[in-house]
């Protein structure tokens, strides 16, 4: 169909205004379609529709379709799998096998009954077309990350089984492809199944090791982006000469690339945006530009085989939805969420049709005719707009449910400040502190440089710490408030920007020694700690956050009893949980006891291990197993605190003795806070001057090196 006037126009083949039509499409396709709640997926695919070669004909599917399609579809399998909580995943390991299983078998076991007793293929052509509903491509799976719920269990299972449903799917396509290839002989699976277990051995070693390796060196946002793109085709590109699907490569290079990258990092962010930006919609616009609506009106049996094939894929993937939802006992909506993320037909689907299409059979024929090749894009089409109604109008339902709960909850007060001083620290602190923070917090974080009264120069240098602050945060979509705040003492201009401010905690860099007669923390950090009362943590880092493989915490005993005990449990299992690492937890086993009964109600995926001691100074012995790529974070005790020892005071010692090499957390928690214990409140000195007299800094010997 084209129009008549501009005939002589069309299709437009200049590279300048097909990427113009192209963006023009990504951009008003949702706002329109949105007025009228069709989901924005359909619209990329209705529009591929008619601007394509079946369509209107404005555009050809040219090699940019066919690249930046690929891009697209790889980009869909590895955002899938970088959104996954692995450990989340080990703990629904099952269900998502399970989901996979039967969404690979009931539509394959009524696939095959269907194509012989009404469509009366033979049983090869019935078992690749039947494969064909079997698979399936999460094409819904943006609408899930735009709703926020991506780490949902119904969409973790759904996830997972996309992986066991796509191999198994591509396993069948690989069979029958090569009994009809002339090299076929006794070693090709042999051969095949070792070098796929090769390539997927090798991705599982090397990717993480290779990534952990260049995140340490480059810090730069755009040197990191193309690295983890040039990862994702590597291994597209290996498990392709293993003789699999490309996207099988994908999908395995964002699970082995999961941990080194945090969920709420500025990487993250860049990964998400361009892939959502440009990639993925390519990919849909290219899905849509294959699908001719005017043959259901032509001649042969395409109407027919469409239907039957419609009808059998919705119908098993509801069915394995629905048996698994029994079988695990799960909610409708969820049942209705796997649904809705694994019937969309695409990838898998159009490689199947495609090979099958390009087989010749010994009679000349081809193992797939022209009526299932155009019954196959119809398929797509239908289980495309079915996928993303379904998806929208579960997602909405469990999104609206998960906010009424949270509602129900009193809100945490979490307002952070961060205190710069030093472009060098600015990365670290940052990065740490978005990574402690609450998923959707309403306020914004504050980032303060002090500078002296009368020091123009640190102020301008100040401004540009600030400047790089906001720009890393900007980056993982966090708002960010700035100061440069004139004082005429370092600590007291901090210390009245939080209580101007009423924030809950200050974090800040972990002060450097100019000499040995110098205090451990230095001026600035004992007037905070010795005139704030809300959570201080002092960071030192000596590698990226992200490559930290494994965090030690060091409590003191009765911590458990401190008023700001939940708020640093709190924060170190978010930090643990984005990092996706391991946590080892020393300390007195009635407050291990604590740790984890909260982790295991608010953060059950976190792999942690309980270290049984006499809450004491475990520094010394824990210097044995902490590693360079290790975390160490220190639960202090401030003098006059429940939980303080008199052994503490030897802990700035052995840290310089045996921590200078290893990243280090040192956590001050609250000594007042909302809702403590009656008991508690009247151990709290009431102001700074009382703290001062009575002692309560960390340890004796560095409030006499301040006196």
């Amino acid at each position: 169909m084209e129009i008549p006037f501009l005939s002589d126009y069309l299709p437009i083949t200049d590279p300048t205004w097909i990427f113009f039509i192209v963006l023009c499409i990504i951009l008003f396709a949702p706002v329109l379609l949105g007025r009228l709640k069709i989901p924005h997926i359909i619209g990329m695919i209705i529009a591929g529709v008619l601007i394509g070669p079946h369509g209107l004909h404005i555009l050809d599917k040219d090699s940019s379709f066919e690249l930046f399609g690929k891009v697209g579809l790889y980009y869909i399998m590895f955002l899938a799998s970088l959104e996954m909580d692995m450990q989340d995943m080990k703990r629904i390991g099952n269900k998502a096998f399970a989901l996979g299983i039967l969404a690979f078998l009931f539509p394959l076991g009524l696939g095959i009954i269907s194509n012989i007793w009404i469509l009366e293929y033979n049983l090869i052509t019935s078992v690749l077309l039947a494969s064909m509903y079997a698979s399936h491509t999460l094409i819904a799976y943006p609408i899930v990350i735009r709703y926020g719920i991506s780490r949902h269990r119904s969409v973790s299972i759904a996830v997972g089984g996309t992986i066991v449903t796509d191999t198994l799917t591509l396993l069948v396509l690989a069979v029958i492809a090569g009994m009809f290839k002339e090299s076929t002989g006794d070693w090709f699976w042999p051969l095949m199944f070792i070098k796929v277990l090769a390539v997927g051995g090798f991705m599982i070693y090397a990717f993480p090791r290779i990534g952990r390796r260049f995140f340490r060196k480059y810090n730069d946002g755009v040197v990191q982006y193309i690295f983890v793109l040039a990862m994702v085709f590597l291994g597209a590109g290996l498990m392709e000469l293993a003789g699999m699907e490309g996207i099988l490569g994908a999908f395995l290079a964002g699970i082995v690339l999961n941990r080194l990258i945090p969920r709420s990092s500025p990487l993250m962010n860049h990964l998400e945006f361009v892939g959502n930006a440009l990639f993925i919609p390519y990919f849909l616009i290219s899905v849509g530009m294959i699908i001719d609506v005017q043959i259901l009106f032509g001649e042969g049996d395409a109407l027919r085989v469409a239907t039957v094939m419609i009808v059998i894929a919705l119908l098993g993937k509801w069915i394995a939805s629905f048996v698994t939802q029994k079988i695990y006992k799960m909610s409708g909506m969820e049942r209705d969420l796997m649904f809705g993320l694994s019937n969309a037909q695409a990838a898998a689907t159009l490689a199947a049709v495609l090979v099958g299409y390009n087989i010749i059979m010994p009679d000349g024929s081809r193992l797939l005719g022209e009526d299932v090749l155009n019954g196959t894009v119809i398929l797509i089409l239908v289980t495309c707009i079915v996928s993303s109604f379904i998806t929208e109008h579960a997602a909405r339902k469990i999104t609206l449910q998960t906010e009424k709960t949270i509602e129900d909850q009193p809100l945490e007060d979490e307002k952070v400040l961060i205190a710069l001083a030093y472009p060098e620290t600015v990365d670290p602190i940052v990065n740490l502190a978005l990574m402690m923070r609450q998923e959707h917090c309403e306020f914004p974080m504050m980032a303060l440089n002090v500078v002296l009264d009368d020091d123009d120069a640190a102020r301008e240098r100040g401004q540009k710490i600030l400047e790089q602050a906001t720009h890393i945060a900007s980056a993982a979509n966090v708002q960010m408030q700035s100061k440069v705040r004139l004082a005429t003492n370092l600590a007291n201009g901090i210390i009245h920007a939080m209580r101007e401010n009423d924030y809950s905690e200050v974090v800040v860099g972990l002060h450097v020694q100019s000499s040995p007669t110098e205090s451990f923390f230095g001026p600035v950090l004992l007037g905070l700690l010795s005139g704030l009362n809300r959570q201080i943590m002092m960071v030192r880092s000596t590698m990226p956050i992200n490559t930290i493989r494994r965090i030690h915490v060091a409590i003191p005993e009765k911590a458990e009893f401190e008023a700001g005990f939940l708020h640093w449990v709190e924060r170190i299992g978010r930090l643990t949980e984005g990092l996706g690492c391991r946590i080892d937890y020393h300390g007195h086993p009635k407050t291990l006891k604590h740790i984890s009964k909260y982790l295991q109600k608010k953060h059950p995926s976190i792999r942690a291990e309980y270290h049984e001691t006499d809450g004491g100074n475990e520094l010394k012995r824990l210097s044995q197993i902490i590693r360079e790529d290790h975390l160490l974070v220190v639960v202090c005790a401030r003098r006059g605190s429940i939980s303080f020892r008199p052994s503490f005071e030897h802990i700035p010692h052995q840290i310089k003795k045996y921590y200078m090499k290893n990243s280090l957390l040192l956590v001050f928690p609250d000594t007042y806070a909302t809702g403590a214990m009656p008991a508690m409140s009247i151990m709290q000195p009431r102001t700074a001057r009382d703290r001062y007299e009575s002692g309560n800094e960390w340890f004796g010997p560095w409030r006499k090196l301040k006196e």
